[in-house]
């Protein structure tokens, strides 16, 4: 892997990057409170989905595209991903530690502080289900709160093919939410990157009384607090640039930059290395 630049210069981007749109919902979060920072958005379309990967298969993902952010210039690094953080945060941390990582967690905690119903849903990949991370979270905050969880098996392709209202989609919400509203949930977290985009989907079927935690601005201000504590925000009173990469398609990433951000730019194509043999050899094992 190569190694990082002199990233003492505030001028130089934020990397962020997800299995592919649903990290925009986290970018458009950050554009919105650091609108100076200049961005890097990173897509891996070419291996979405990342929920039913094996873990290690998505840590050697993270850690060729952290890799390649760095390259790139990035002085601190957004895993605007769930999957992505619970597989491989810790170990992202542990082998950059000269770089700031900012990473997804379920908002957990404030579901479980502001349920009136003491039932609360989470709507999250299986990888982030199964890891560590959301265990603890669990543990920690809400042990008296009946948590009903569901993975959404689709969701993520519905988003990624720019179906944000239509009949499968709906379906799709509607075979997860129906249960959890029978048992009295009041409060849902967004467990998914992807999962905000649909939003008013979700409250088309849930009604006003039900209360949506997107972790998006929570994610943004600890990239302002991340960024501030190293001395690396950038003063310049200039709206900032993103470059935008994927992996996929770049008419397709195009498209659905345009439907969910009303943003416009250029993409540029990524070509990825095979994934290093140990990492291919490590991603036969879960875990």
């Amino acid at each position: 892997m190569t190694l990082m630049k002199d990233h003492s210069n505030s001028q130089q981007p934020v990397g962020i990057f997800d299995s592919g749109v649903g990290g925009l919902s986290v970018l458009r979060a950050i554009q919105k409170l650091l609108p100076h920072e200049n961005l890097l958005y990173l897509g891996d379309q070419a291996h979405i989905p990342y929920g039913p990967r094996l873990k290690a298969k998505i840590r050697a993902f993270a850690f060729e595209i952290t890799s390649f952010l760095l390259e790139q210039g990035a002085k601190l690094i957004v895993v605007a991903c769930n999957t992505a953080s619970a597989a491989a945060l810790v170990e992202l941390r542990q082998y950059f530690p000269e770089i700031p990582f900012v990473g997804m967690e379920p908002a957990v905690k404030p579901a479980a502080e502001t349920t009136q119903t003491g039932k609360v849903g989470v709507l999250a990949t299986p990888t982030t289900f199964s890891g560590d991370l959301y265990a603890s979270v669990v543990e920690r905050f809400a042990k008296n709160v009946m948590i009903l969880q569901d993975t959404c098996p689709g969701l993520v392709e519905s988003i990624e093919a720019g179906e944000m209202q239509g009949g499968e989609t709906r379906q799709i919400l509607e075979k997860a939410l129906d249960p959890m509203l029978a048992e009295g949930i009041d409060t849902i977290v967004m467990g998914c990157t992807h999962y905000p985009f649909v939003i008013p989907l979700i409250q088309s079927i849930t009604g006003p009384g039900v209360r949506i935690i997107d972790p998006a601005p929570a994610i943004a201000r600890q990239t302002r607090r991340l960024l501030d504590h190293h001395h690396i925000l950038n003063l310049e009173q200039i709206p900032g640039k993103v470059r935008y990469f994927t992996t996929g398609e770049i008419d397709k990433f195009s498209k659905l930059l345009t439907v969910l951000l009303g943003q416009t730019g250029p993409v540029e194509k990524v070509f990825w290395r095979e994934i290093l043999k140990l990492g291919d050899d490590l991603s036969t094992h879960p875990g």
